[in-house]
């Protein structure tokens, strides 16, 4: 099964590790080696946690400290929906321990890659999340996938977590509770100092406008106007209709600057810069971390990021 499922693939994606939670998260990176796969030896006997996607790895390095491997799937910088495993995948896959993936029809891959591996316990971390549905393109009334965008919901996102690596590793069940505990503060803190910059924003300019609708639980937490070119993601090329329709928000609204996420081509985004004289704001970072050495190389880096670049874009009123 796994000759057939692998034919075609070139090339291998490597793991993403970071160091123990109980430092600050702002000084944290959860991909601090991403050239580098955990073997039987150099994890010391400790548990090997994949994810999916190198959020989700951050999230759970946060938990794990440093009483557990944990290694993203997709590496940084990489397109998560439609992901192809590679071989370094399936071994890696055939030693883990636990595999946390988002859920909610975001991973397309993932259950013929998990086929696999029947006895690796899989826990799909956005369980018990509200989700909001799509409202247009071929996934209407499908979930939004991009859950862990409201730090609310990654408060629910951790708690999960916390759980699955109690369950698989109770011996160091307390150190999980902790580290936890302290890492949930931490996003109640990010929380509130994000609604704090957007209120600075007038509510009649509190729009997103990126690429992809990734962007939905954000803006029901913050109060915020979502328009976009794809509701879920960039896997055909944009329409003229989908393009217009952002350009004509952006011009009924004199929005003055839109965006694009860092993992999906900006070219329809261009278009639409082109037509009403909106600044280009740059990238935001939804379903990948940026290498450790970027803007983002932390789930709460990503946070703080997105929503300063935003202000700072609806800000500008030249």
């Amino acid at each position: 099964m796994i000759v057939a499922f692998l034919s075609g693939v070139l090339i291998a994606v490597s793991g993403c590790v970071a160091p123990d939670a109980r430092q600050n998260s702002n000084n944290n990176s959860n991909n601090a080696d991403i050239s580098k796969n955990s073997t039987i030896s150099d994890r010391q006997g400790k548990k090997l946690i994949l994810t999916t996607f190198t959020v989700l790895a951050d999230m759970a390095q946060n938990v794990a400290g440093d009483r557990a491997v944990v290694e993203s799937i997709v590496k940084a910088g990489a397109e998560v929906h439609g992901y192809e495993p590679t071989p370094s995948d399936f071994r890696r896959g055939q030693g883990a321990d636990l595999i946390l993936d988002n859920g909610l029809n975001l991973e397309r891959w993932a259950e013929r890659f998990y086929g696999n591996f029947p006895k690796v316990t899989r826990v799909t971390i956005s369980e018990g999340i509200q989700p909001i549905s799509i409202a247009e393109d071929a996934y209407q009334g499908k979930p939004n996938p991009h859950a862990w965008m409201s730090p609310r919901n990654a408060l629910i996102y951790v708690e999960n977590i916390r759980k699955a690596l109690g369950a698989i590793d109770p011996a160091n069940a307390a150190i999980y509770d902790a580290n936890a505990k302290a890492y949930s503060q931490q996003i109640r803190e990010i929380d509130q100092k994000l609604r704090q910059a957007i209120a600075a924003i007038p509510p009649e300019k509190r729009y997103i406008v990126s690429c992809e609708g990734a962007f939905s639980y954000l803006a029901q937490d913050y109060g915020l106007k979502e328009a976009y070119i794809w509701a879920v993601n960039a896997e055909r090329q944009a329409t003229p209709k989908q393009v217009q329709k952002v350009i004509d928000v952006v011009r009924a609204n004199k929005i003055p600057t839109v965006f694009c996420e860092s993992t999906v081509s900006n070219e329809a985004q261009m278009q639409v810069v082109r037509e009403t004289g909106a600044k280009f704001g740059g990238v935001f970072y939804v379903d990948s971390l940026s290498p450790p050495d970027g803007a983002t190389p932390t789930y709460l880096k990503l946070l703080e990021y997105n929503v300063n670049n935003l202000v700072k874009g609806l800000s500008d009123s030249s």
